[in-house]
């Protein structure tokens, strides 16, 4: 049998960052687990906000929660009352540690691939025929490709004709 690499992991540290950003021998498993409630938790409460990446650095006495999404306004929500919402789920859920909430906009949602699965899915959710969701999926990012410039205009189509 083959060895297989994760795709992921094979990147880690070299074009990819940490999902999380902190060390800890004795609280791994809690800090671990928070980790996961802490994402599970924003992704149950934002389903709808096209949230690509949730990163989660510790020091030691605060928590910054970086969400990387395409449409900030959904995250934020009306005056900052979605966010402030936030705040206070994931301080009940972290135990009263400081948190420090960032919101970061995705510049171009037609290249990030988590937004295009997601997109995808839910187009298959919708009962529209795969094919049809696959190939509008390719050609939109292309044509995003097209209008982008720099590292952010490599795309490569996976789609069986």
């Amino acid at each position: 049998m083959g060895q297989k690499v994760n795709p992921y992991g094979f990147r880690l540290g070299v074009t990819t960052d940490w999902k999380s950003r902190w060390f800890s021998d004795k609280e791994y498993k809690d800090y671990l687990i928070e980790d996961w409630k802490i994402r599970d938790f924003i992704m149950r409460t934002l389903p709808t906000a096209a949230i690509s990446r949730i990163e989660v650095e510790r020091t030691r006495d605060k928590l910054r929660v970086d969400v990387r999404t395409a449409r900030p306004g959904i995250v934020i929500g009306k005056r900052g009352q979605q966010a402030e919402e936030l705040r206070k789920g994931l301080t009940r859920i972290t135990g009263n540690v400081k948190v420090q909430l960032n919101i970061e906009e995705i510049k171009q949602p037609e290249l990030d691939a988590a937004l295009i699965a997601q997109g995808v899915a839910d187009q298959l959710a919708g009962r529209i025929a795969f094919r049809r969701a696959m190939k509008r999926a390719v050609q939109n990012a292309q044509k995003a490709a097209r209008r982008g410039s720099g590292s952010s205009a490599r795309v490569v189509s996976v789609v069986p004709r």
